[in-house]
């Protein structure tokens, strides 16, 4: 059992260890390296058709999927929030911090002040990375905990039921067939979520280069 992998998490651990991964990405800091997009669109084609091509004999209940993936999404950004409210300047303060720095808090406040509160905590459900510092760092700027908790709400439930449904979809069409697309697509959906953050960095480097 690989838990980096998405396969394995949704062929080995099922139901429970797909919500725990998704619960631990968007809430713990140890969830940056677990894979988001990919394990939610794997888990939608083996709660379709193509169950079987994936689980053997199991199969994922489609309604638990559906219901309690945004749940646990919801739940892991709501616990990473409280996190960085409570904790989150304790960890700032040190300067030789690898996860949390100064420097985050600061790419964090341009991120907000870019897009505003509810587009990007909405937006950066889709951003590797991204969607799990962002919890803690909006509780460490002091975002209310009212306000976060309706666009996490919103952010989850688009972010859960898309990808996952697009994983569905594909395994209702596809049926048994599918192990020939399930890479290449989860490439590609990888390749997608980067491509914010990939357009961030060549904004800065060009805003860099103009300031030379």
């Amino acid at each position: 059992m690989n838990l980096f992998d998405a396969h394995s998490i949704v062929s080995d651990l099922g139901l429970i260890g797909i919500l725990a991964i998704i619960f631990a990405e968007t809430g713990l800091l140890v969830g940056l390296a677990f894979p988001g997009d990919s394990l939610l669109f794997l888990a939608g084609v083996a709660a379709s058709g193509s169950g079987a091509a994936i689980l053997g004999d199991a199969h994922l209940s489609t309604p638990a999927l559906f219901i309690g993936a945004p749940i646990a999404a919801i739940t892991g950004a709501q616990v990473g929030h409280w996190f960085g409210h409570r904790y989150g300047r304790k960890l700032f303060d040190r300067p030789d911090g690898r996860v949390f720095n100064h420097q985050k808090v600061a790419a964090t406040e341009k991120w907000l002040r870019k897009y505003g509160p509810g587009k990007a905590i909405v937006l950066a459900r889709f951003v590797p990375f991204i969607r799990t510092l962002l919890n803690p760092m909006c509780g460490v700027i002091g975002m209310s905990a009212k306000k976060f908790f309706l666009w996490n709400v919103v952010g989850a439930i688009i972010w859960t039921q898309l990808v996952i449904g697009l994983g569905f979809i594909l395994g209702e069409k596809l049926e048994g067939s599918v192990d020939a697309y399930i890479l290449p697509i989860v490439g590609l959906i990888v390749l997608i979520s980067l491509l914010p953050v990939i357009a961030e960095l060549f904004r800065e480097w060009q805003t860099r280069k103009h300031h030379k």
